[in-house]
């Protein structure tokens, strides 16, 4: 068995916390790829979004292109889960990044004034198909990066990137479109998923952690099967109703600024901003934690429910600003404990299966989430669906509070 897989006890210490995993070159290399691949993504959507709604004025042309991106993750996701359990990660990573390129190209071409809605339904549904395998092997090679000692932090810290993405992603994206147009939007997504290329092919397999042994044990011969056991079910739970009822911010936060307050395009684009800065401290907060079970989820939906309530009660749209950043903190909390747990909750051997249950729980769920809280939006408020939200996230308290309280002697 090689050093990196039997991290020393000295080190442990000074590996956890926000900034141990950033000691290793690999999980540094990993971040940053993460980081340019999400910022990419928010020009490519921006684009696809601007161009469906001036060529049709359609909000359901528009759910079109949400459908064909995430429907796939739904489908794929367990496939992707089986196959990153017996292909290295970072082999699958340097693959879909390589045909996420190619295929993002392709889109820039067919988008104009009056474009082929199928068309571009049906490439961003075969990029949809790449990323239910990129979102897998991206969670899944965690462990590998950092090893057992630091994957509690590094999996908190991972959800950061996503939101240091939307903290700029999107004003970025507007500058580019008005300033260039759609085209060159989605091809810096292109060229975006070309450097994240080059960082995962710098990643050194030699210094990598291998999945097959822990804590000194011998991998079993044959197939071994993945046992979902009482936290794990109840993990898993969580996340897809969080995911359906209280993760549509797109959606929501929009819709609320727009609708229930009347604010202007700037006030949206706040918004989204300060809920992002407050995620990127919330992921922080998380990543503290050296080592998160599914119990740890008690705190996070609490703190997540709360927030979402006092974002649901606010009168005026002066007070719903202040309010988002709090969100955010609550959401990067959550995720980064939530992700966190589901890494430490199964046998390494099987992270990548598990995380593809994490991935068709949160991912898969985006379509059905944002038909059932536009229904919802339409029918009463922004601020109703914020507060179903916060409803469904102090229920899942109670459920984890429950499932995980010690057995009585």
């Amino acid at each position: 068995m090689s050093e990196p897989d039997e991290p020393d006890e000295s080190g442990a210490d000074e590996d956890s916390g926000p900034a141990g995993p950033f000691r290793q070159r690999n999980f540094s290399l990993y971040f940053i790829g993460q980081v340019i691949s999400n910022t990419g993504v928010w020009f490519q959507n921006l684009a696809l979004q601007l161009v469906v709604l001036n060529a049709t004025g359609s909000a359901q042309a528009l759910s079109g292109i949400t459908i064909a991106q995430f429907l796939p993750i739904f489908v794929l996701g367990l496939a992707a889960g089986r196959l990153v359990d017996r292909v290295a990660p970072r082999t699958v990573l340097l693959v879909t990044s390589l045909l996420s390129a190619v295929v993002t190209a392709a889109l820039a071409l067919v988008v104009s004034e009056d474009p082929d809605l199928w068309l571009i339904y049906g490439l961003v549904g075969v990029l949809g198909s790449v990323q239910a395998f990129e979102r897998v092997a991206a969670q899944a090679i965690i462990f590998e990066l950092v090893g057992p000692g630091s994957l509690s932090s590094a999996a908190s810290i991972s959800t950061i990137a996503l939101a240091a993405a939307r903290s700029v992603g999107p004003a970025l994206a507007g500058l580019a479109f008005q300033g260039f147009g759609a085209a060159v939007c989605i091809l810096i997504n292109a060229g975006a998923y070309l450097v994240v290329f080059g960082s995962r092919w710098m990643i050194r397999p030699t210094e990598l952690h291998h999945r097959d042994q822990r804590d000194g044990g011998v991998r079993p011969r044959g197939r071994v099967p993945f046992r979902r056991g009482r936290d794990v079910n109840t993990l898993l739970v969580v996340n897809v109703v969080v995911s359906l009822l209280a993760m549509n911010f797109g959606l929501v936060l929009t819709s609320t600024v727009d609708l229930s307050y009347g604010g202007d395009a700037s006030a949206v684009g706040a918004v989204h901003t300060l809920n992002a800065v407050g995620a990127v401290l919330g992921g922080i907060l998380a990543a503290r934690h050296r080592k998160v079970s599914v119990r740890a989820m008690v705190p996070a939906t609490a703190v997540f429910g709360v927030v979402l309530g006092l974002n649901a009660a606010a009168p005026t749209l002066v007070l719903f600003l202040c309010a988002a950043p709090l969100l955010g903190l609550g959401v990067g909390y959550y995720q980064g404990i939530v992700n966190a747990a589901a890494q430490e909750s199964v046998d390494p051997r099987f992270i990548g299966r598990m995380m593809s249950w994490m991935t068709l729980g949160s991912y898969g769920m985006v379509p059905f989430g944002a038909l059932l809280m536009g229904w919802l939006i339409d029918a009463s408020s922004g601020r109703v669906s914020l507060a179903v939200a916060a409803a469904s996230a102090l229920a899942c308290t109670v459920l984890v509070l429950v499932r995980t309280a010690p057995a009585r002697s």
